[in-house]
């Protein structure tokens, strides 16, 4: 993948060296305000303007990267504890209801179909 990124910045600054070498001799007057007039060269503004895009745009790839991988690194963090940690032993449920096989008085099992309504 680095070969191809760097190929990539390769044809890129290629392209504005033959950009800037056909483009050189006519100069550009650039309007800022009222008052002021910058004279400069076409391949200046051009790189000026591809930096003006690239920057801010590359600084929020980087942020949003940073921040993602600090996400999954205390993710990974929070899994590798809970991992390690033993897990807590099994709690009977508590209910109010007799249990199914509850013998009754006779000594005969009773089944939930068995049991009386209740009022």
């Amino acid at each position: 993948m680095q070969i191809i990124r760097t190929i990539l910045w390769l044809l890129i600054l290629a392209a504005l060296l033959l950009f800037s070498w056909a483009n050189w001799s006519p100069g550009v007057t650039v309007r800022i305000w009222e008052g002021i007039v910058v004279d400069t060269r076409l391949p200046a503004v051009v790189l000026l303007s591809f930096l003006a895009g690239l920057v801010p745009m590359w600084l929020y790839h980087r942020g949003v990267k940073w921040r993602l991988s600090r996400r999954m690194k205390a993710l990974e963090e929070a899994t590798r504890v809970s991992a390690i940690s033993p897990s807590p032993s099994p709690v009977a449920p508590t209910t109010d209801e007799p249990a199914l096989h509850d013998r009754d008085d006779a000594g005969a099992t009773a089944t939930p179909n068995d049991r009386p309504a209740l009022p």
